[in-house]
């Protein structure tokens, strides 16, 4: 494939992937409270001018406040930087994902769920589908659904993330560990070559326990984060049953994802 080519189908630089980039940046800067630019350059493979292109969208929305040489975070912005602000990304494909996801669950099953703002999208159409067990770690899905009829909920406690808004480390492990659940319903930050990545250690080692505590792990994953990479591996994508994704993702790239092993679905939105 000649380089032209690879660069017109490259799903790095995507507006959704520019949009993934900074999301993954802001959580970084979330994480320590302030960042220089050199260090977000080495960190993301991208040069300075990029950084500073994209240091100066956050702080037009609000999030950051950029100084000489480097960026720190609004006061009290925490939870809406991260989660919140997350929510607001892709939405689109987000709900057409989790339509997707939602027909694989049939009433009488008992399903997990982790904290991701994909999968957040997937509790409206659980109504249908009761009754149903839901077990998770994130705090917005507990919100949504305390009082929902024919739900069976059941909460793995943890040590609580404020950014995520979710609760994660042994504890949560050790809980999922004694329950077998028919399904998984996950995201991540990012997906290059044929794994899942995701920035944050302690959240990685919750979600691969998830992933363990299932019969049937779904990745719903918006085209967005194909392409971006994060620090850690979380696994490999044919340790998925169902990797749902958006007709965002280019032609060339399902291909690719097909041959490497992939169960890839994708849904038009």
């Amino acid at each position: 494939m000649s380089d032209a080519r690879s660069k017109s189908v490259d799903p790095v630089r995507s507006a959704g992937a520019i949009e993934n980039r900074r999301k993954l940046m802001l959580e970084q800067i979330v994480r320590s409270g302030s960042a220089q630019v050199e260090e977000l350059a080495s960190r993301f493979g991208v040069s300075r001018m990029t950084v500073h292109r994209d240091l100066d969208a956050l702080a037009e929305r609000g999030t950051v406040r950029k100084l000489h040489g480097g960026v720190t975070l609004h006061e009290s912005s925490s939870v809406e930087s991260s989660f919140t602000y997350r929510a607001h990304l892709a939405e689109r494909q987000k709900l057409a994902i989790a339509r997707a996801a939602a027909a694989l669950v049939q009433p009488g099953q008992s399903i997990i769920l982790d904290e991701s703002t994909t999968t957040l999208c997937l509790v409206p159409h659980l109504a249908s589908k009761t009754p149903i067990t839901v077990i998770t770690n994130g705090m917005a899905m507990i919100d949504k659904m305390k009082d929902a009829h024919g739900v069976q909920l059941i909460c793995l406690g943890g040590a609580y993330d404020a950014r995520l808004n979710a609760c994660f480390g042994r504890v949560s492990e050790v809980a999922v560990a004694s329950l077998r659940a028919n399904m998984l319903f996950m995201s991540t930050s990012a997906v290059f070559g044929d794994g899942a990545y995701h920035q944050d250690e302690v959240v990685l080692h919750t979600k691969r326990a998830l992933m363990a505590g299932a019969q049937t792990a779904v990745l719903m994953v918006d085209s967005s984060k194909f392409g971006v990479t994060a620090l850690h591996r979380m696994t490999s994508l044919d340790a998925f049953d169902a990797v749902i994704t958006d007709s965002g993702l280019p032609t060339e790239e399902r291909e690719r994802l097909h041959d490497a092993g992939a169960k890839l679905t994708v849904v038009e939105c």
